[in-house]
């Protein structure tokens, strides 16, 4: 296996749905990995510190969803669709039971895989994650959606929403984009204004307030752990809170002096945590 993230091969896979998936592999071992992207990211919007950690002791696959990137198709607006297009994904690859680490929007098409084909996932890493319906949900702040919904990229919007004020969160931040943008060749194909637009449409939908809707997450009888900065401005860290309130068997932790991008900030830390999670029996 390629020993780096920067440098592992964009590899694709042809789905029954007809469409080619776009994802990356590091690392190696038995079961499987797989992350799914925060809003409007694609492959290389992940840190490769982070990637490589996870891979020292198991396989990691990344992937571009439908419409997302490098992966053909057009983005679908609902996360019960995306769901599914990930399954088929899975299918693809001929993987009968993976564990998921899902990234804010990401986290939200784990949860719907997990209600919809339980048997698809062993474990459940959800971070900066909220359930459906959950009140003051629907939709991001002016100040947010500002930062990371415009047309071009914006890094210093990126910095204000993924890592705090403080000197220390700003600075692990402008090193984790340094990471992130490290790759020079075979870079990932951008994501869509298409893609941006469907995705936030699926964001505001899931957080329609609809109580009767938090009771879907009950029925997740996987063990799961729940991530968050404490000083996330885009989920804030209440919601994950009350996430991992409303399932059986789910364990919480809220990373100090971090916002949304805290598992970049802590990436050793939020890794080491994973891996034990991943590596403990239940």
């Amino acid at each position: 296996m390629t020993e780096t993230y920067v440098a592992a091969p964009t590899r694709v896979v042809t789905a029954e749905n007809g469409i080619n998936y776009a994802y990356r592999q590091l690392g190696e071992g038995s079961v499987p990995v797989v992350l799914f992207q925060h809003f409007r990211g694609n492959l290389d919007n992940w840190d490769p510190a982070l990637i490589e950690a996870l891979a020292a002791t198991r396989p990691v696959i990344t992937f571009d969803n439908v419409g997302v990137g490098s992966t053909t198709g057009t983005t679908p607006s609902t996360i019960a669709q995306m769901a599914s297009d990930a399954l088929a994904f899975l299918d693809a690859l001929q993987y009968d039971g993976v564990d998921v680490l899902g990234f804010s929007i990401g986290s939200f098409i784990a949860q719907e895989m997990a209600l919809s084909r339980p048997a698809s996932i062993r474990k459940l890493v959800l971070a900066s994650s909220a359930p459906q319906g959950a009140d003051g949900m629907h939709g991001w702040s002016p100040e947010v959606i500002d930062a990371v919904g415009k047309p071009e990229p914006d890094p210093d919007g990126y910095l204000r929403v993924f890592f705090t004020d403080s000197a220390s969160s700003r600075e692990a931040g402008q090193q984790a984009l340094q990471r992130i943008f490290s790759r020079a060749e075979g870079r990932d194909d951008p994501t869509t204004w298409q893609t941006r637009l469907a995705q936030y449409d699926a964001v505001c939908a899931w957080g329609v307030p609809n109580h009767a809707l938090l009771q879907r997450v009950s029925a997740i009888d996987r063990p799961v752990f729940v991530a968050n900065g404490d000083r996330d401005p885009m989920i804030l860290p209440r919601y994950s809170c009350l996430l991992a309130g409303l399932m059986r068997r789910a364990l919480l932790k809220l990373y100090p002096d971090s916002a949304h991008g805290f598992l970049f900030q802590h990436h050793a830390e939020f890794a080491a945590d994973v891996d034990q999670f991943l590596t403990d029996r239940g």
